[in-house]
This record gives C-alpha cells, structure tokens and sequence, in this order.
C-alpha cells in the first residue's frame, strides 16, 4: 500500500481525553477511530492488525477441533430466559420503533444459542464430542467505558464452545484450549499468567484468566515468583509478601490485563435446553458444556500497551499490519523496489510522499511496522535496512533485500 493512497492520516497529539497508551497510539497512529465511549471504528491499518490476530486464533482454534460458524448478533428473549439471563444488566435491548417491549437483545454472549442450536442435532454418545467458535462483534452495556480498547461498549471477540459427554472429557478438552490460548498469545508477542478467576454470570464454579502484566491493567492478580500460579484478587485468598502453597515461593501483587478467559460451563446450560445424549448403556445424560473466549481488540490494545516506546508502537511481526515499512527520500528510488517486494509476497508500506525526511521517520516510528526501509541519495544506490526498535542499521544492495528479509526476525 502507498501512504499517498491511504485515506486516513497520523496524528501530532493525542486526544486530550485519552489516557491509556493504547487509545493515544492507536488513534494517533490511524488506526482507530472513536466514535462513541467504548465504540471504536477500526480503519484499515486497524483492519489489518485484526485479521492478522483473527487469523492466528483461526489457526489455533481450528488445530484443536474447533469448527468455525456464526450466530447472530440479534438474541430473542425466549434463549436468555430459559437461563435467567434476560436481566442482566450488561445487556442491551432491542425493540421496534413501533413496539412496546423488547423481544430482544444485543448478544453479548452465545451459550444459549449454540445450546439451542446442538439440541437439534444432538442425541447419541456418538455426536459427543464436538466445539464450535465465531469470531463476532459483542455488546455489552458497560457502565465504565474507558482505557481505549481495552473495556467498551462494542468489541471483537472470539467465543468458541464445546460439548462433551462426561465432566473428565471437558477438563481434557480445557487443557487443550488452554494450550492453545498460550500458543495464540505468545504469537501475538504476549506473556500470559494463568489465574484462577471467578465465574460471573456465566457459571457458578472457578474459571480461569489469561492475564499480561501491565501497569494499565484494571485487574489485580496475585503471582507466585517461583511456580508462577496465580490467581485473581476477587477469589484469592493470597496476599502480596506471602507463601505460595504450592512451592513457597514469594506471593506477589500485580496489575494485570485479561486478554481471554475459560469456562467449565458443566450442565447449566444443557440442562436449560434439555440437551440430553443416550450413553453406549443407553441411559440419558446431560451434556457437560465449556465455553472460552478472546477480545480481539483487548489483545491488539494489550500489544500497544506492552510494546511501545516514547516515539510509538512497536508491533511484533506476527500481528503488524505490514511487515516492512519502505521510505522514499530525494534522490531514491523506491518505486522498483515497492514492486518487487510486491510481487515477492513481502507485506509493504511505501511512504511515497512528498514530506520532510523528519516527518517520514517520525510516521514510521509512530505506526511501529517491524522492519524500515530507506532509500535517498545518500544510501548510494543502496537500501538502509532497521529494525524499528534497534539502532543498528545496515546497508544492502536492492538485489540483495529479498534474501536479507527471509533471514530477518
């Protein structure tokens, strides 16, 4: 893509009613828009790091079992009354102009409706077991709007759901999300802590957090410094100085961002819906459920927030929305090279403007793609190779590029 093409354009300043890191540097850097308290509008540079985050959760998800569909965002009453859930307040409700009463609501969730959906389809041991995911936009009327993507009103998320025959066979299949949820984050450039959490209004039993440790973070968790086993400040019983019962090690509290969460649902949900299974006995059973979710946007504001510096972001390459970041300066020639990157495959940001030099690196810093590319009359027929947050530069011939950014990481 060219920057002289790209509608949207970088910001000097924040928004004087931004305060998370995430929210300055995202809407600075154009990638986001915010049209109301929690609702975000994500414009293309934005797009770009969300499907490049939606494509390594499709990948994980998807070498796990999970099969990919899609609900709709509309939920009747009829599906959270069954379960005592059309009250809750985090729901918005939905209702024609001409109507009296809401007949339905924003999803905000989808246990009830895939609940729904299975009961038609299964009935034998033998359609046990199988998990579903979307990746969907969520409502959720939240009262405490803020800190830029990290809590809104409207958000991207990831909820995969699965159905099993026995409680032993969901644990099995909740260490296997849980692997993969360490798989995904890693390769999103995040380290994550386990932790025991609350269940909220989705079960009555523990669950568990994936949590990165930033000073951003609304939660508080407390670590073992030793074993790492950590758990949530709303269940915990730890404290910050004490012992870890596990391995004794030091009890430490932290600020911490929940980026995804898992759920052992039980039979809460299937018994609602009547989803019953006849056992290889014939007897019939509820089916035991488990449900585990991502923000996408969380994760793309978690990435900010953890890797960034006084002069911008600074993406990891698995989620950046282009991989190199190619400047034209007087007297270069980028216009060949744009096109041979191109046509290689590699992901290319081509700041073709004409613009002061201090102005083009400062963008580059700003917007924080991996790799940074210039080529002037200075460069002497060759490309100014860096990486965006190092200080070593090296110089290669344009033939040799190619070769150089296979080797790059």
């Amino acid at each position: 893509m060219k920057l002289s093409q790209l509608f949207t354009k970088t910001e000097r300043t924040a928004p004087k009613d931004e305060v998370a890191a995430n929210s300055q540097l995202l809407t600075r850097g154009g990638f986001v828009y915010k049209n109301s308290a929690g609702i975000y509008s994500y414009l293309p540079l934005g797009w770009k790091v969300m499907q490049k985050i939606s494509g390594i959760i499709r990948e994980e998800m998807d070498a796990i079992g999970g099969q990919e569909m899609f609900m709709p965002a509309l939920v009747e009453k009829k599906y959270l009354e069954t379960t005592g859930r059309w009250d809750v307040s985090v729901g918005f409700e939905v209702k024609g102009k001409e109507e009296k009463a809401a007949g339905f609501v924003l999803g905000w969730t989808h246990e009830e409706v895939l609940t729904a959906i299975a009961s038609r389809y299964v009935s034998s041991y033998n359609d046990l077991p199988f998990a579903a995911y979307q990746i969907q936009t969520k409502f959720r009327n939240e009262a405490r709007a803020k800190s830029g993507l990290l809590r809104g009103k409207e958000f991207m998320m990831k909820d995969l759901y699965s159905f099993h025959a026995s409680e032993e066979d969901l644990m099995k299949y909740y260490k296997k999300v849980a692997e993969a949820y360490g798989r995904i984050f890693k390769r999103c450039g995040l380290e994550v802590i386990y932790t025991l959490a609350a269940g909220g209004d989705f079960t009555m039993s523990h669950t568990h957090e994936f949590q990165v440790i930033a000073p951003a973070g609304e939660d508080t968790i407390f670590v073992c410094e030793k074993c790492g086993y950590a758990e949530n400040k709303e269940v915990s019983k730890l404290m910050d100085g004490g012992k870890c019962e596990k391995c004794g090690g030091n009890i430490k509290e932290e600020k911490a961002i929940e980026v995804g969460n898992i759920f052992p649902l039980g039979t809460k949900y299937s018994e609602a819906f009547g989803l019953k299974f006849r056992d290889e006995k014939g007897v019939e059973k509820e089916v035991v459920m488990g449900s585990y979710g991502i923000g996408l946007g969380r994760v793309m504001a978690t990435v900010c927030e953890i890797h960034h510096d006084d002069k911008g972001i600074i993406w990891p390459e698995a989620v950046a929305p282009f991989r190199v970041h190619l400047i034209e300066l007087p007297g270069g020639k980028g216009d060949k090279i744009y096109e041979d990157l191109q046509q290689a495959g590699v992901e290319v940001l081509y700041d073709d403007r004409e613009i002061s030099a201090g102005e083009k690196f400062a963008e580059a810093d700003l917007i924080g793609i991996p790799w940074r590319l210039v080529v002037s009359s200075k460069t002497s027929g060759k490309v100014e190779v860096k990486k965006r947050d190092a200080k070593v530069i090296k110089l290669v011939l344009p033939k040799q590029l190619l070769g150089l950014l296979k080797t790059l990481n």
